[in-house]
Formats: C-alpha cells, sequence, structure tokens
C-alpha cells in the first residue's frame, strides 16, 4: 500500500502539476537532453528551465549531470512509481465500478 500522506508523492504531484515540467519529462522521455533543449520549446532562459528541472529532481523524477558547461538532464521513471502504485488504487476502484454497471445493465436486458 502506498503511504497517502508521502513527502516525495506530494513532490511528484506537484512537479507534474505544470505543463512546462510534464512537456520536459516528455523530452526527456526521449533520451537525455540539456537544460537548453528543454527550454527551447517553451522560450524561456536557462534559470527559468533550471528552476523547474530542480523541481523535477527534488520529486525523483530527473538526475542531472554536469559535463563541462552543460548540464545533462535524465529522467529517472524510478520515481513516478509511488505515484503509479497511488493512482493505480483509483483505476481498480473506477474497473470495478464499471464492472458493476456492465453487469447491471446487461442483466437487465435479458429476458
Amino acid at each position: 500500500m502506498v503511504e497517502e500522506y508521502s513527502e516525495q508523492l506530494d513532490a511528484v504531484f506537484q512537479a507534474l502539476a505544470d505543463s512546462t515540467r510534464r512537456g520536459m519529462l516528455r523530452a526527456l522521455a526521449g533520451g537525455e537532453r540539456t537544460i537548453g533543449e528543454l527550454a527551447a520549446p517553451y522560450e524561456m532562459s536557462f534559470a527559468g528551465a533550471s528552476k523547474h528541472v530542480k523541481a523535477l529532481e527534488r520529486a525523483g523524477l530527473v538526475r542531472r549531470r554536469v559535463q563541462g558547461r552543460h548540464h545533462l538532464c535524465s529522467l529517472d521513471a524510478a520515481g513516478l512509481a509511488e505515484a503509479d502504485r497511488w493512482l493505480s488504487f483509483y483505476s481498480h476502484f473506477w474497473r470495478d465500478r464499471l464492472d458493476a454497471l456492465e453487469f447491471a445493465l446487461t442483466e437487465g436486458d435479458t429476458p
């Protein structure tokens, strides 16, 4: 069972609440990117993009390494595991509810 009150889970959902950060994660799913590459689609400064990356790092969703003058970021999908476990409870909840609804609707159709 996933802890309902977890600072890590809060940080993940807070990071995912921003569309720019979700876009950055999507880009990182394709491979390692520099902060400049992550910033480019949003026409934001390095400093602005770096703040978004820091939020993703705090949430455990991104790893950053410095190579010379470049800050290279990569996706850490394991950080999404806790959020996925939390969401799966509700997935099961809705699946069970929809199965019950389907049964009730089809049961009414039989003579």
